[in-house]
């Protein structure tokens, strides 16, 4: 009797959870007629803030794979003084709010040397797409490199081992024996970074402002028709970031748990 009553409390709280989450998830929808919400996902500027995001979101989603793989891989298979110190440091972008963080990167290119120098004569970051790519990559590289690290981690040592014996110098070993067996949990990373950075908000407000049909990414665009009461792009906005997320997250879990072969 005990079990049974067990069993159905928890799957009461289950429920609860899970038709909270479905009011919640479908309650934009209430405040719109149907033609508004059709109307809106054909607007000019729900399409512009849609291709601006997957772009810039796809560039710091590379960027962040190419400087998180070699960062993971040394994290995971060197040992060296401070490395505790070192993980724990590059956790405190997870931790900072993307607001703080933004701001420090505004202060950052506007009033450090270094950072003055790259934004008036390399890259204008602040206020301009740029700055987008940049605050989506500040938010997203500690996430990157921390799911990358557990990726490498569950890669047996032995593998790398055995290569070397074989004549292959650790490079190639990297090259052709590390990363193919890592290949899923690097895609896995790199899908759940790019749901991350397409849904970046504060860091991009704060760097690249919110202006619109210039900077104006998915969040940008909802946080601009929230000010302004359009309720019909704001329904279609969140809508798309709800979607995106979902899609995302089944095609990671997919991925990694259920072995779909890639």
């Amino acid at each position: 009797m005990r079990p049974n009553m067990f069993r159905v409390i928890v799957f009461s709280f289950l429920t609860l959870v899970l038709v909270f989450f479905l009011c919640v998830f479908t309650s934009p929808a209430i405040f719109v007629e149907p033609w508004q919400l059709a109307h809106a996902f054909l607007s000019d500027e729900v399409r512009f803030a849609l291709s601006l995001s997957i772009f810039t979101a796809t560039c710091s989603t590379l960027i962040s794979l190419v400087i998180g793989i070699p960062v993971a891989y040394a994290l995971s298979r060197l040992e060296f003084r401070g490395k505790t110190v070192i993980e724990g440091f590059l956790d405190v972008p997870i931790a900072v709010p993307p607001v703080t963080l933004g701001v420090m990167l505004l202060i950052f290119f506007a009033r450090n040397p270094i950072g003055m120098f790259i934004n008036e004569r390399l890259v204008t970051i602040v206020f301009e797409v740029p700055g987008i790519i940049v605050a989506q990559l500040a938010v997203i590289s500690a996430l990157t490199i921390k799911l990358l690290k557990e990726t490498f981690d569950g890669v047996p040592a032995r593998y790398e081992r055995v290569a070397r014996t074989f004549g292959y110098t650790e490079l190639e070993t990297f090259l052709y024996i590390t990363l193919p067996a890592a290949k899923r949990g690097i895609l896995g990373a790199a899908l759940i970074s790019w749901a991350k950075a397409l849904g970046e908000f504060g860091a991009t407000l704060m760097l690249a402002g919110a202006t619109r049909f210039k900077t104006e990414t998915l969040p940008i665009a909802l946080y601009l028709n929230l000010v302004a009461a359009d309720l019909g792009n704001v329904a279609a906005l969140s809508f798309i970031l709800l979607f995106t997320a979902c899609l995302t997250l089944i095609a990671t879990r997919k991925l990694l748990y259920r072995g779909l072969a890639i």
